[in-house]
């Protein structure tokens, strides 16, 4: 009953997937041959053949489920995608006794697995006195020379990989690693069984998430002192504590020598930061984290990495001390910051520090103006503008509709979509260097004569010529359309050629405006015009944002009422991710320069500490404020207003994890409070240190007439909305720190920068740091992640530290999570208390989000990237979740999710996570105790739903689910 066998007769009927003749088989010996699904029939019958006798052999019912349990394990070693091409003999055989479980042939699997051992012990040589002996070995290096493998190696880096972390079995992990490996194994794959082995457990034990992390880091140890130094070298991690000195130096010419590092790099004082980088900082990451790091963000010579992590974050604290007057000190300060996780910078920043094109800004905003030659420019500078990892959002509402009149040609205009689709044309094709795609997302005006068919951009049918399906989009919505909506009127589409100020007008004037141009087309004074029902339009908005998950829905009187920068222009959009609020005009680019705070790494067993807190949030304003100086500016609008306004974006991420942490459950009145405070205490510090730099470097250019310069901080702005609204509005004032105080200081010393606060997606620096994704709830407490790295299992820590204290954590829970999709509240041993604070996002009431957000918004002078989820969404829900978001004063609202965006593997309990199948899970480990609770910092209150809204009709049926980028989508831009 071997699957290899190829003498007995084989099942009738066909086997499926002519994919599988592509697929070749590594035997145990390192030969390769070529995949045949008539083996695994041959196996599968013998199996059948051992328990049911010699009738099986003409039984049609066995000769069926053989060639049905033969197309299950071909479709699944088939399905795997075109990094997988191979297979290991194991591997096949796992297939086949999973397959003869589901099927419910119990006793067929155990005869199949008790052969599989026999063979295996036949296979294990012995000496004459009957005791094993260990098989030969031999390990292939990359220029071909061999040695035996050394086991005592293993057994130390395994060890270190396992230090500290008490639920990590050292043995368990060199049993599966030594269970891979064949005489003529290649090194790389010796180093890849290490972080298999360990990966395979995470599900069971996320302890073992940071022990594959510490093990891969072996093979970046390898790979890059390799590449430095010029020779093979291996060291573990104790040998790092010297090594690194010794590398560094070495590591700054190498990239300077390859064109990649400033070479004023080499200008730095390399032995004093050398000496002052933490090795035992490398111990840090989950595997996730270190994964996407060695992925994405280490630099690489012809795809040999010669960046360690500890040298990553020296070089990017570097870049952004370049033009300090200590730049050695700063660099070491920054460096903490980074290495710790206590603040991280985002992506193009990590990307570009210190290099020889350091493009280190986030987001940029454009506005296009309504001529060819302007219409092409803003596509040429989105070119430039993403060549570099910036994320873009284009204002096209300038852009005349269609029908409108073209002087020059005497024609008729065909409107704002065909540009639209040469901009989606454009970010494919410049993919930001290849390290993720071109994002752009495009913002229109509800009156624009041309939304209908904007709506429509993103659908699935119609020409494909007016459709972009890879660009972002978003209402751009002023109060007045919502207004009408609640009061049952009509509304009025222009094209903006014939009302040119509408588009730089909110509040009031834009209503005195907007109805002033609707008489004139009364009176026949305007040639194109359309009305609508206001409601019915509302109604195609929110239904085509559910069915494919765009534009998404942002308020233009909102962000620009509450703007510190209404003296010198208006925002006309927001960005890709919508927690930027810039102005822009035809002239200026608005740049944002981003970085989060980990909230987690600032918690204290009675809260924040508010000490540490102010520590970090004033070096990383500093951090964020060099960036506009050291910037590589790819067109001359963004540099000009980058240089006028100086803005900044500070946000946060882990405000998930906090609450774990804090035991306050995100639906709840606690979680509002907390986030209100949380953020409070951010952006006091953030002012704080922004007019400290003021003090020191001297104020923005365009300070003089901005809300600073009255002495109106972003908690005094939310006057500005609730007059406009006439007190429409449901807004929370209260505060607990000395903001008199603060307001003195800024008006005595001025701002350094317009804007300071912005609470960004921060996907990937998440994974990074290892915490949840910016102010998001858990999607859930068990799932397979995707990104551009692969795919990971992710178990939350929180839980699982709290089922294994109550004697609950068992090979029973991790299958009831699967099948529950790491969802709690099916499974009914879990206490009633872990089930609420552990909700996942669509169990979470979603108006909960909202209320917290308007927490937020009253400290924020930018806006956040605000997911929204409904696990029951129809149009009455939905109609009330955004007009809610509206009247709770949020500025902007990003993605609508709906459930079924990622599904942890129901069918095995074997690791699934990777790009290759891992080896089988562990037992469960002893349950160990629990961390001690920590009381949350404001009093829990009974959890009472924000009030509701008043419904205008809207159809009140469930909605289908929509088509919708994956919770964590290595295409986004947002997510990256």
């Amino acid at each position: 009953m071997t699957i290899v066998s190829s003498s007995s007769p084989t099942a009738s009927g066909a086997l499926p997937d002519a994919s599988a003749s592509q697929l070749t088989v590594v035997r145990r010996d390192g030969a390769s041959t070529a995949f045949d699904p008539t083996k695994i029939a041959v196996a599968v019958s013998k199996a059948f053949l051992a328990v049911e006798g010699a009738e099986a052999g003409t039984s049609h019912r066995v000769r069926d489920l053989v060639t049905d349990l033969t197309a299950r394990v071909v479709t699944a070693l088939t399905s795997r995608g075109d990094s997988r091409r191979s297979v290991q003999v194991e591997d096949i055989q796992d297939q086949v006794e999973l397959a003869l479980m589901r099927a419910g042939e119990h006793q067929v699997a155990r005869a199949y697995v008790l052969y599989r051992e026999e063979r295996t012990k036949a296979r294990t040589p012995v000496d004459a006195a009957g005791v094993t002996k260990a098989p030969v070995v031999t390990v292939r290096a990359a220029d071909g020379s061999t040695a035996p493998l050394d086991v005592a190696r293993l057994r130390l880096v395994i060890a270190e990989a396992a230090a500290g972390l008490d639920a990590v079995d050292p043995e368990q992990i060199l049993d599966e690693t030594l269970g891979s490996c064949y005489d003529g194994i290649a090194q790389h794959e010796v180093e890849l069984a290490l972080v298999m082995a360990a990966r395979s457990y995470v599900e069971t034990e996320p302890q073992y998430s940071q022990a594959a992390a510490r093990l891969l880091l072996d093979q970046i140890r390898r790979e890059t002192l390799g590449r430095v130094h010029g020779e093979p070298r291996q060291a573990t991690q104790a040998d790092m504590s010297t090594a690194y000195a010794e590398y560094f130096p070495r590591y700054i010419s190498t990239g300077i020598e390859a064109g990649l590092l400033d070479p004023e790099l080499a200008t730095f004082d390399l032995g004093r930061l050398a000496a002052a980088i933490r090795p035992e900082r490398d111990l840090d990451f989950a595997f996730l984290g270190l994964q996407t790091l060695y992925d994405r963000y280490l630099l690489h010579i012809d795809k040999i990495r010669f960046e360690l992590p500890q040298a990553f974050y020296l070089r990017v604290a570097m870049g952004m001390a370049l033009k300090e007057d200590d730049r050695e000190t700063r660099a070491l300060e920054f460096y903490e910051l980074l290495s710790s996780f206590r603040f991280m910078s985002s992506t193009p920043t990590l990307f570009n520090s210190g290099t020889t094109r350091p493009q280190l800004s986030s987001c940029f905003l454009t506005t296009v103006d309504d001529d060819l030659s302007g219409i092409f420019a803003g596509i040429r500078n989105n070119a430039l503008l993403a060549k570099y990892s910036g994320g873009l959002g284009n204002d096209w509402t300038p852009v005349r509709g269609i029908g409108a009149k073209i002087r020059g040609t005497n024609g008729e205009s065909q409107g704002v979509v065909p540009f639209l689709k040469i901009a989606n044309d454009t970010a494919v094709a410049v993919n930001q260097g290849g390290k993720r795609k071109g994002a752009v997302c495009a913002y229109l005006e509800t009156w624009h004569m041309d939304i209908e068919e904007f709506l429509d951009l993103r659908k699935n049918t119609g020409d494909e010529r007016r459709r972009t399906h890879d660009m972002n989009t978003a209402n751009w919505v002023p109060d007045l359309f919502l207004q009408r909506v609640e009061a049952g009127g009509d509304w009025t589409l222009f094209s903006p050629d014939e009302v040119p100020d509408l588009h730089d007008l909110y509040g009031a004037a834009f209503a005195t405006a907007y109805e002033n141009y609707e008489a004139a087309a009364d009176r026949g004074e305007i040639r194109v015009f359309r009305r609508v029902k206001a409601v019915d339009l509302w109604r195609r908005m929110l239904t085509v944002l559910f069915e494919t998950g765009h534009p998404w829905i942002t308020f233009k009187d909102a962000c620009n009422l509450r703007s510190p920068q209404q003296h010198d222009g208006v925002v006309h959009s927001s960005n890709l991710c919508t927690e930027i609020t810039l102005n822009t005009t035809v002239d200026e680019t608005a740049v944002c320069n981003l970085g989060s705070v980990n909230l987690v790494a600032h918690l204290t067993e009675t809260g924040l500490d508010a000490e540490l807190l102010r520590d970090t949030v004033k070096t990383a304003v500093r951090m964020l404020d060099n960036v506009i100086d050291v910037n590589f500016y790819t067109t001359p609008e963004s540099e000009r207003a980058n240089q006028r306004h100086r803005p900044v974006g500070l946000g946060l991420m882990g405000f998930a994890d906090a609450l774990f942490a804090l035991r306050i459950p995100y639906s709840s009145d606690a979680a509002v409070e907390f986030a209100d405070v949380s953020m409070e205490a951010i952006s006091y510090h953030a002012i704080e240190a922004s007019t400290d730099l003021a003090a020191e470097r001297g104020t923005y250019q365009t300070y003089d007439g901005s809300l600073w310069s009255q002495g109106v901080l972003p908690i005094d702005s939310l006057e500005l909305l609730r007059t406009a609204r006439n007190g429409d509005v449901q807004l929370d004032t209260g505060r607990t720190l000395d903001w008199e105080a603060l307001r003195a200081k800024v008006l005595k010393d001025g701002m350094r920068n317009s804007n300071v606060l912005a609470i960004a997606p921060t996907a990937t620096i998440s994974n990074i740091c290892g915490v949840s994704q910016s102010i998001e709830p858990t999607y859930s407490n068990l799932f397979v992640k995707s990104n551009m790295s692969g795919e990971f299992t992710v178990a939350n820590p929180y839980l699982v530290a709290d089922l294994k204290a109550r004697g609950l954590w068992d090979q029973v829970m991790v299958s009831d999570l699967k099948y529950h999709d790491g969802v709690l509240a099916r499974i009914e041993r879990i206490p009633a208390d872990l089930r609420e604070l552990y909700a996942t996002a669509f169990e979470i009431e979603p108006l909960w989000l909202i209320k917290a957000a308007s927490r937020r918004q009253k400290w924020i002078d930018q806006a956040q990237s605000l997911n929204l989820y409904m696990s029951a969404p129809s149009g009455k829900a939905l109609d009330e979740l955004y007009r809610s978001a509206w009247r709770y004063g949020l500025k902007t609202t990003y993605y609508l999710r709906s459930q079924s965006a990622t599904h942890v593997e129901k069918s095995t309990l074997k690791g699934t996570d990777g790009r290759l199948n891992a080896v089988p899970v562990a037992p469960a480990a002893a349950p160990a105790a629990a961390p001690a609770p920590v009381p949350a910092p404001v009093a829990a209150v009974p959890a009472t739903p924000p009030p509701a809204v008043p419904v205008v009709p809207m159809d009140d049926t469930l909605l289908p689910a929509p088509a919708l980028c994956k919770i964590d989508d290595p295409d986004c831009e947002a997510c990256q």
